[in-house]
């Protein structure tokens, strides 16, 4: 029996499954990545379009809510925002950066919601 290359077989057999492994991993980072910027635009853009509510002006809630999304790289893609409601609950999706397997999804969604309640604003300390 003849055994030559045999350890390189296993050599390339293992660098191959290294290799697979570390774009998983670039994979799945890229998604934890893409779930915190989201997460961040939706709470921008609750939070502008709740301000948006409390200050009369030329900006409504819902553009409010869409520029603070795209200052944070997302895109406004829902904004339950009424003029005067002192509430907001946006949902924002952010694209995917990177696919080394093809197995991430192209855009991720996040929501959040935001509100006011003026008599606490005002309340005193304790």
């Amino acid at each position: 029996m003849n055994d030559d290359g045999f350890a390189s077989a296993i050599m390339l057999a293992l660098l191959a499954l290294a290799a697979l492994m570390c774009l998983a991993t670039a994979d799945a980072a890229n998604v934890v990545l893409a779930r915190a910027r989201g997460q961040t635009a939706a709470d921008a853009a609750a939070l502008a379009a709740v301000a948006a509510q409390l200050e009369p002006g030329d900006e409504e809630p819902e553009e409010a809510a869409g520029a603070a999304a795209a200052a944070n790289g997302a895109v406004l893609q829902e904004c339950d925002c009424p003029a005067h409601g002192g509430r907001a609950a946006v949902t924002v999706s952010v694209a995917t950066r990177v696919h080394m397997l093809g197995v991430a999804p192209s855009q991720i969604q996040r929501r959040a919601e935001a509100s006011l309640d003026l008599g606490r604003l005002f309340e005193r300390p304790g």
